[in-house]
């Protein structure tokens, strides 16, 4: 089980590399088999599945969004500790809220997140 203190350690570095839209350092929390299913997805990549597969595809697909939203900024409410995941609930792109459950490995990084936005 994750303990609040590792939860906030890795949301709140994750949250920190958003905000700074460094592609690179964003990626450093992903492993090379990461599995991400989100509604932007299908968005940006017109792909109906919403996932996307492999750290390779991620970066160019994280790369679009920030392209897509230059002023994207993230405010976090609340981190939920799990037994191998940690959900980070926070305010997203176009007053989105949002909310990401990422699984980690066993090196802590993530390897798998389902994303979930609703209006404000």
């Amino acid at each position: 089980m994750l303990t609040q203190e590792k939860a906030n350690r890795l949301a709140d570095e994750w949250v920190e590399s958003w905000n700074s839209h460094d592609l690179d350092r964003i990626m450093r929390h992903y492993s090379d088999e990461v599995e991400f299913i989100s509604p932007f997805a299908v968005k940006l990549l017109g792909d109906p599945s919403g996932i996307v597969r492999g750290k390779e595809a991620l970066k160019s697909y994280f790369s679009k969004g920030l392209a897509a939203y230059p002023d994207l900024k993230f405010h976090v409410h609340k981190i939920l500790p799990g037994l191998r995941s940690f959900t980070v609930y926070y305010e997203s792109v176009n007053n989105l809220m949002a909310a990401e459950v990422m699984e980690v490995n066993d090196q802590d990084k993530i390897s798998r997140v389902l994303a979930h936005y609703a209006p404000k």
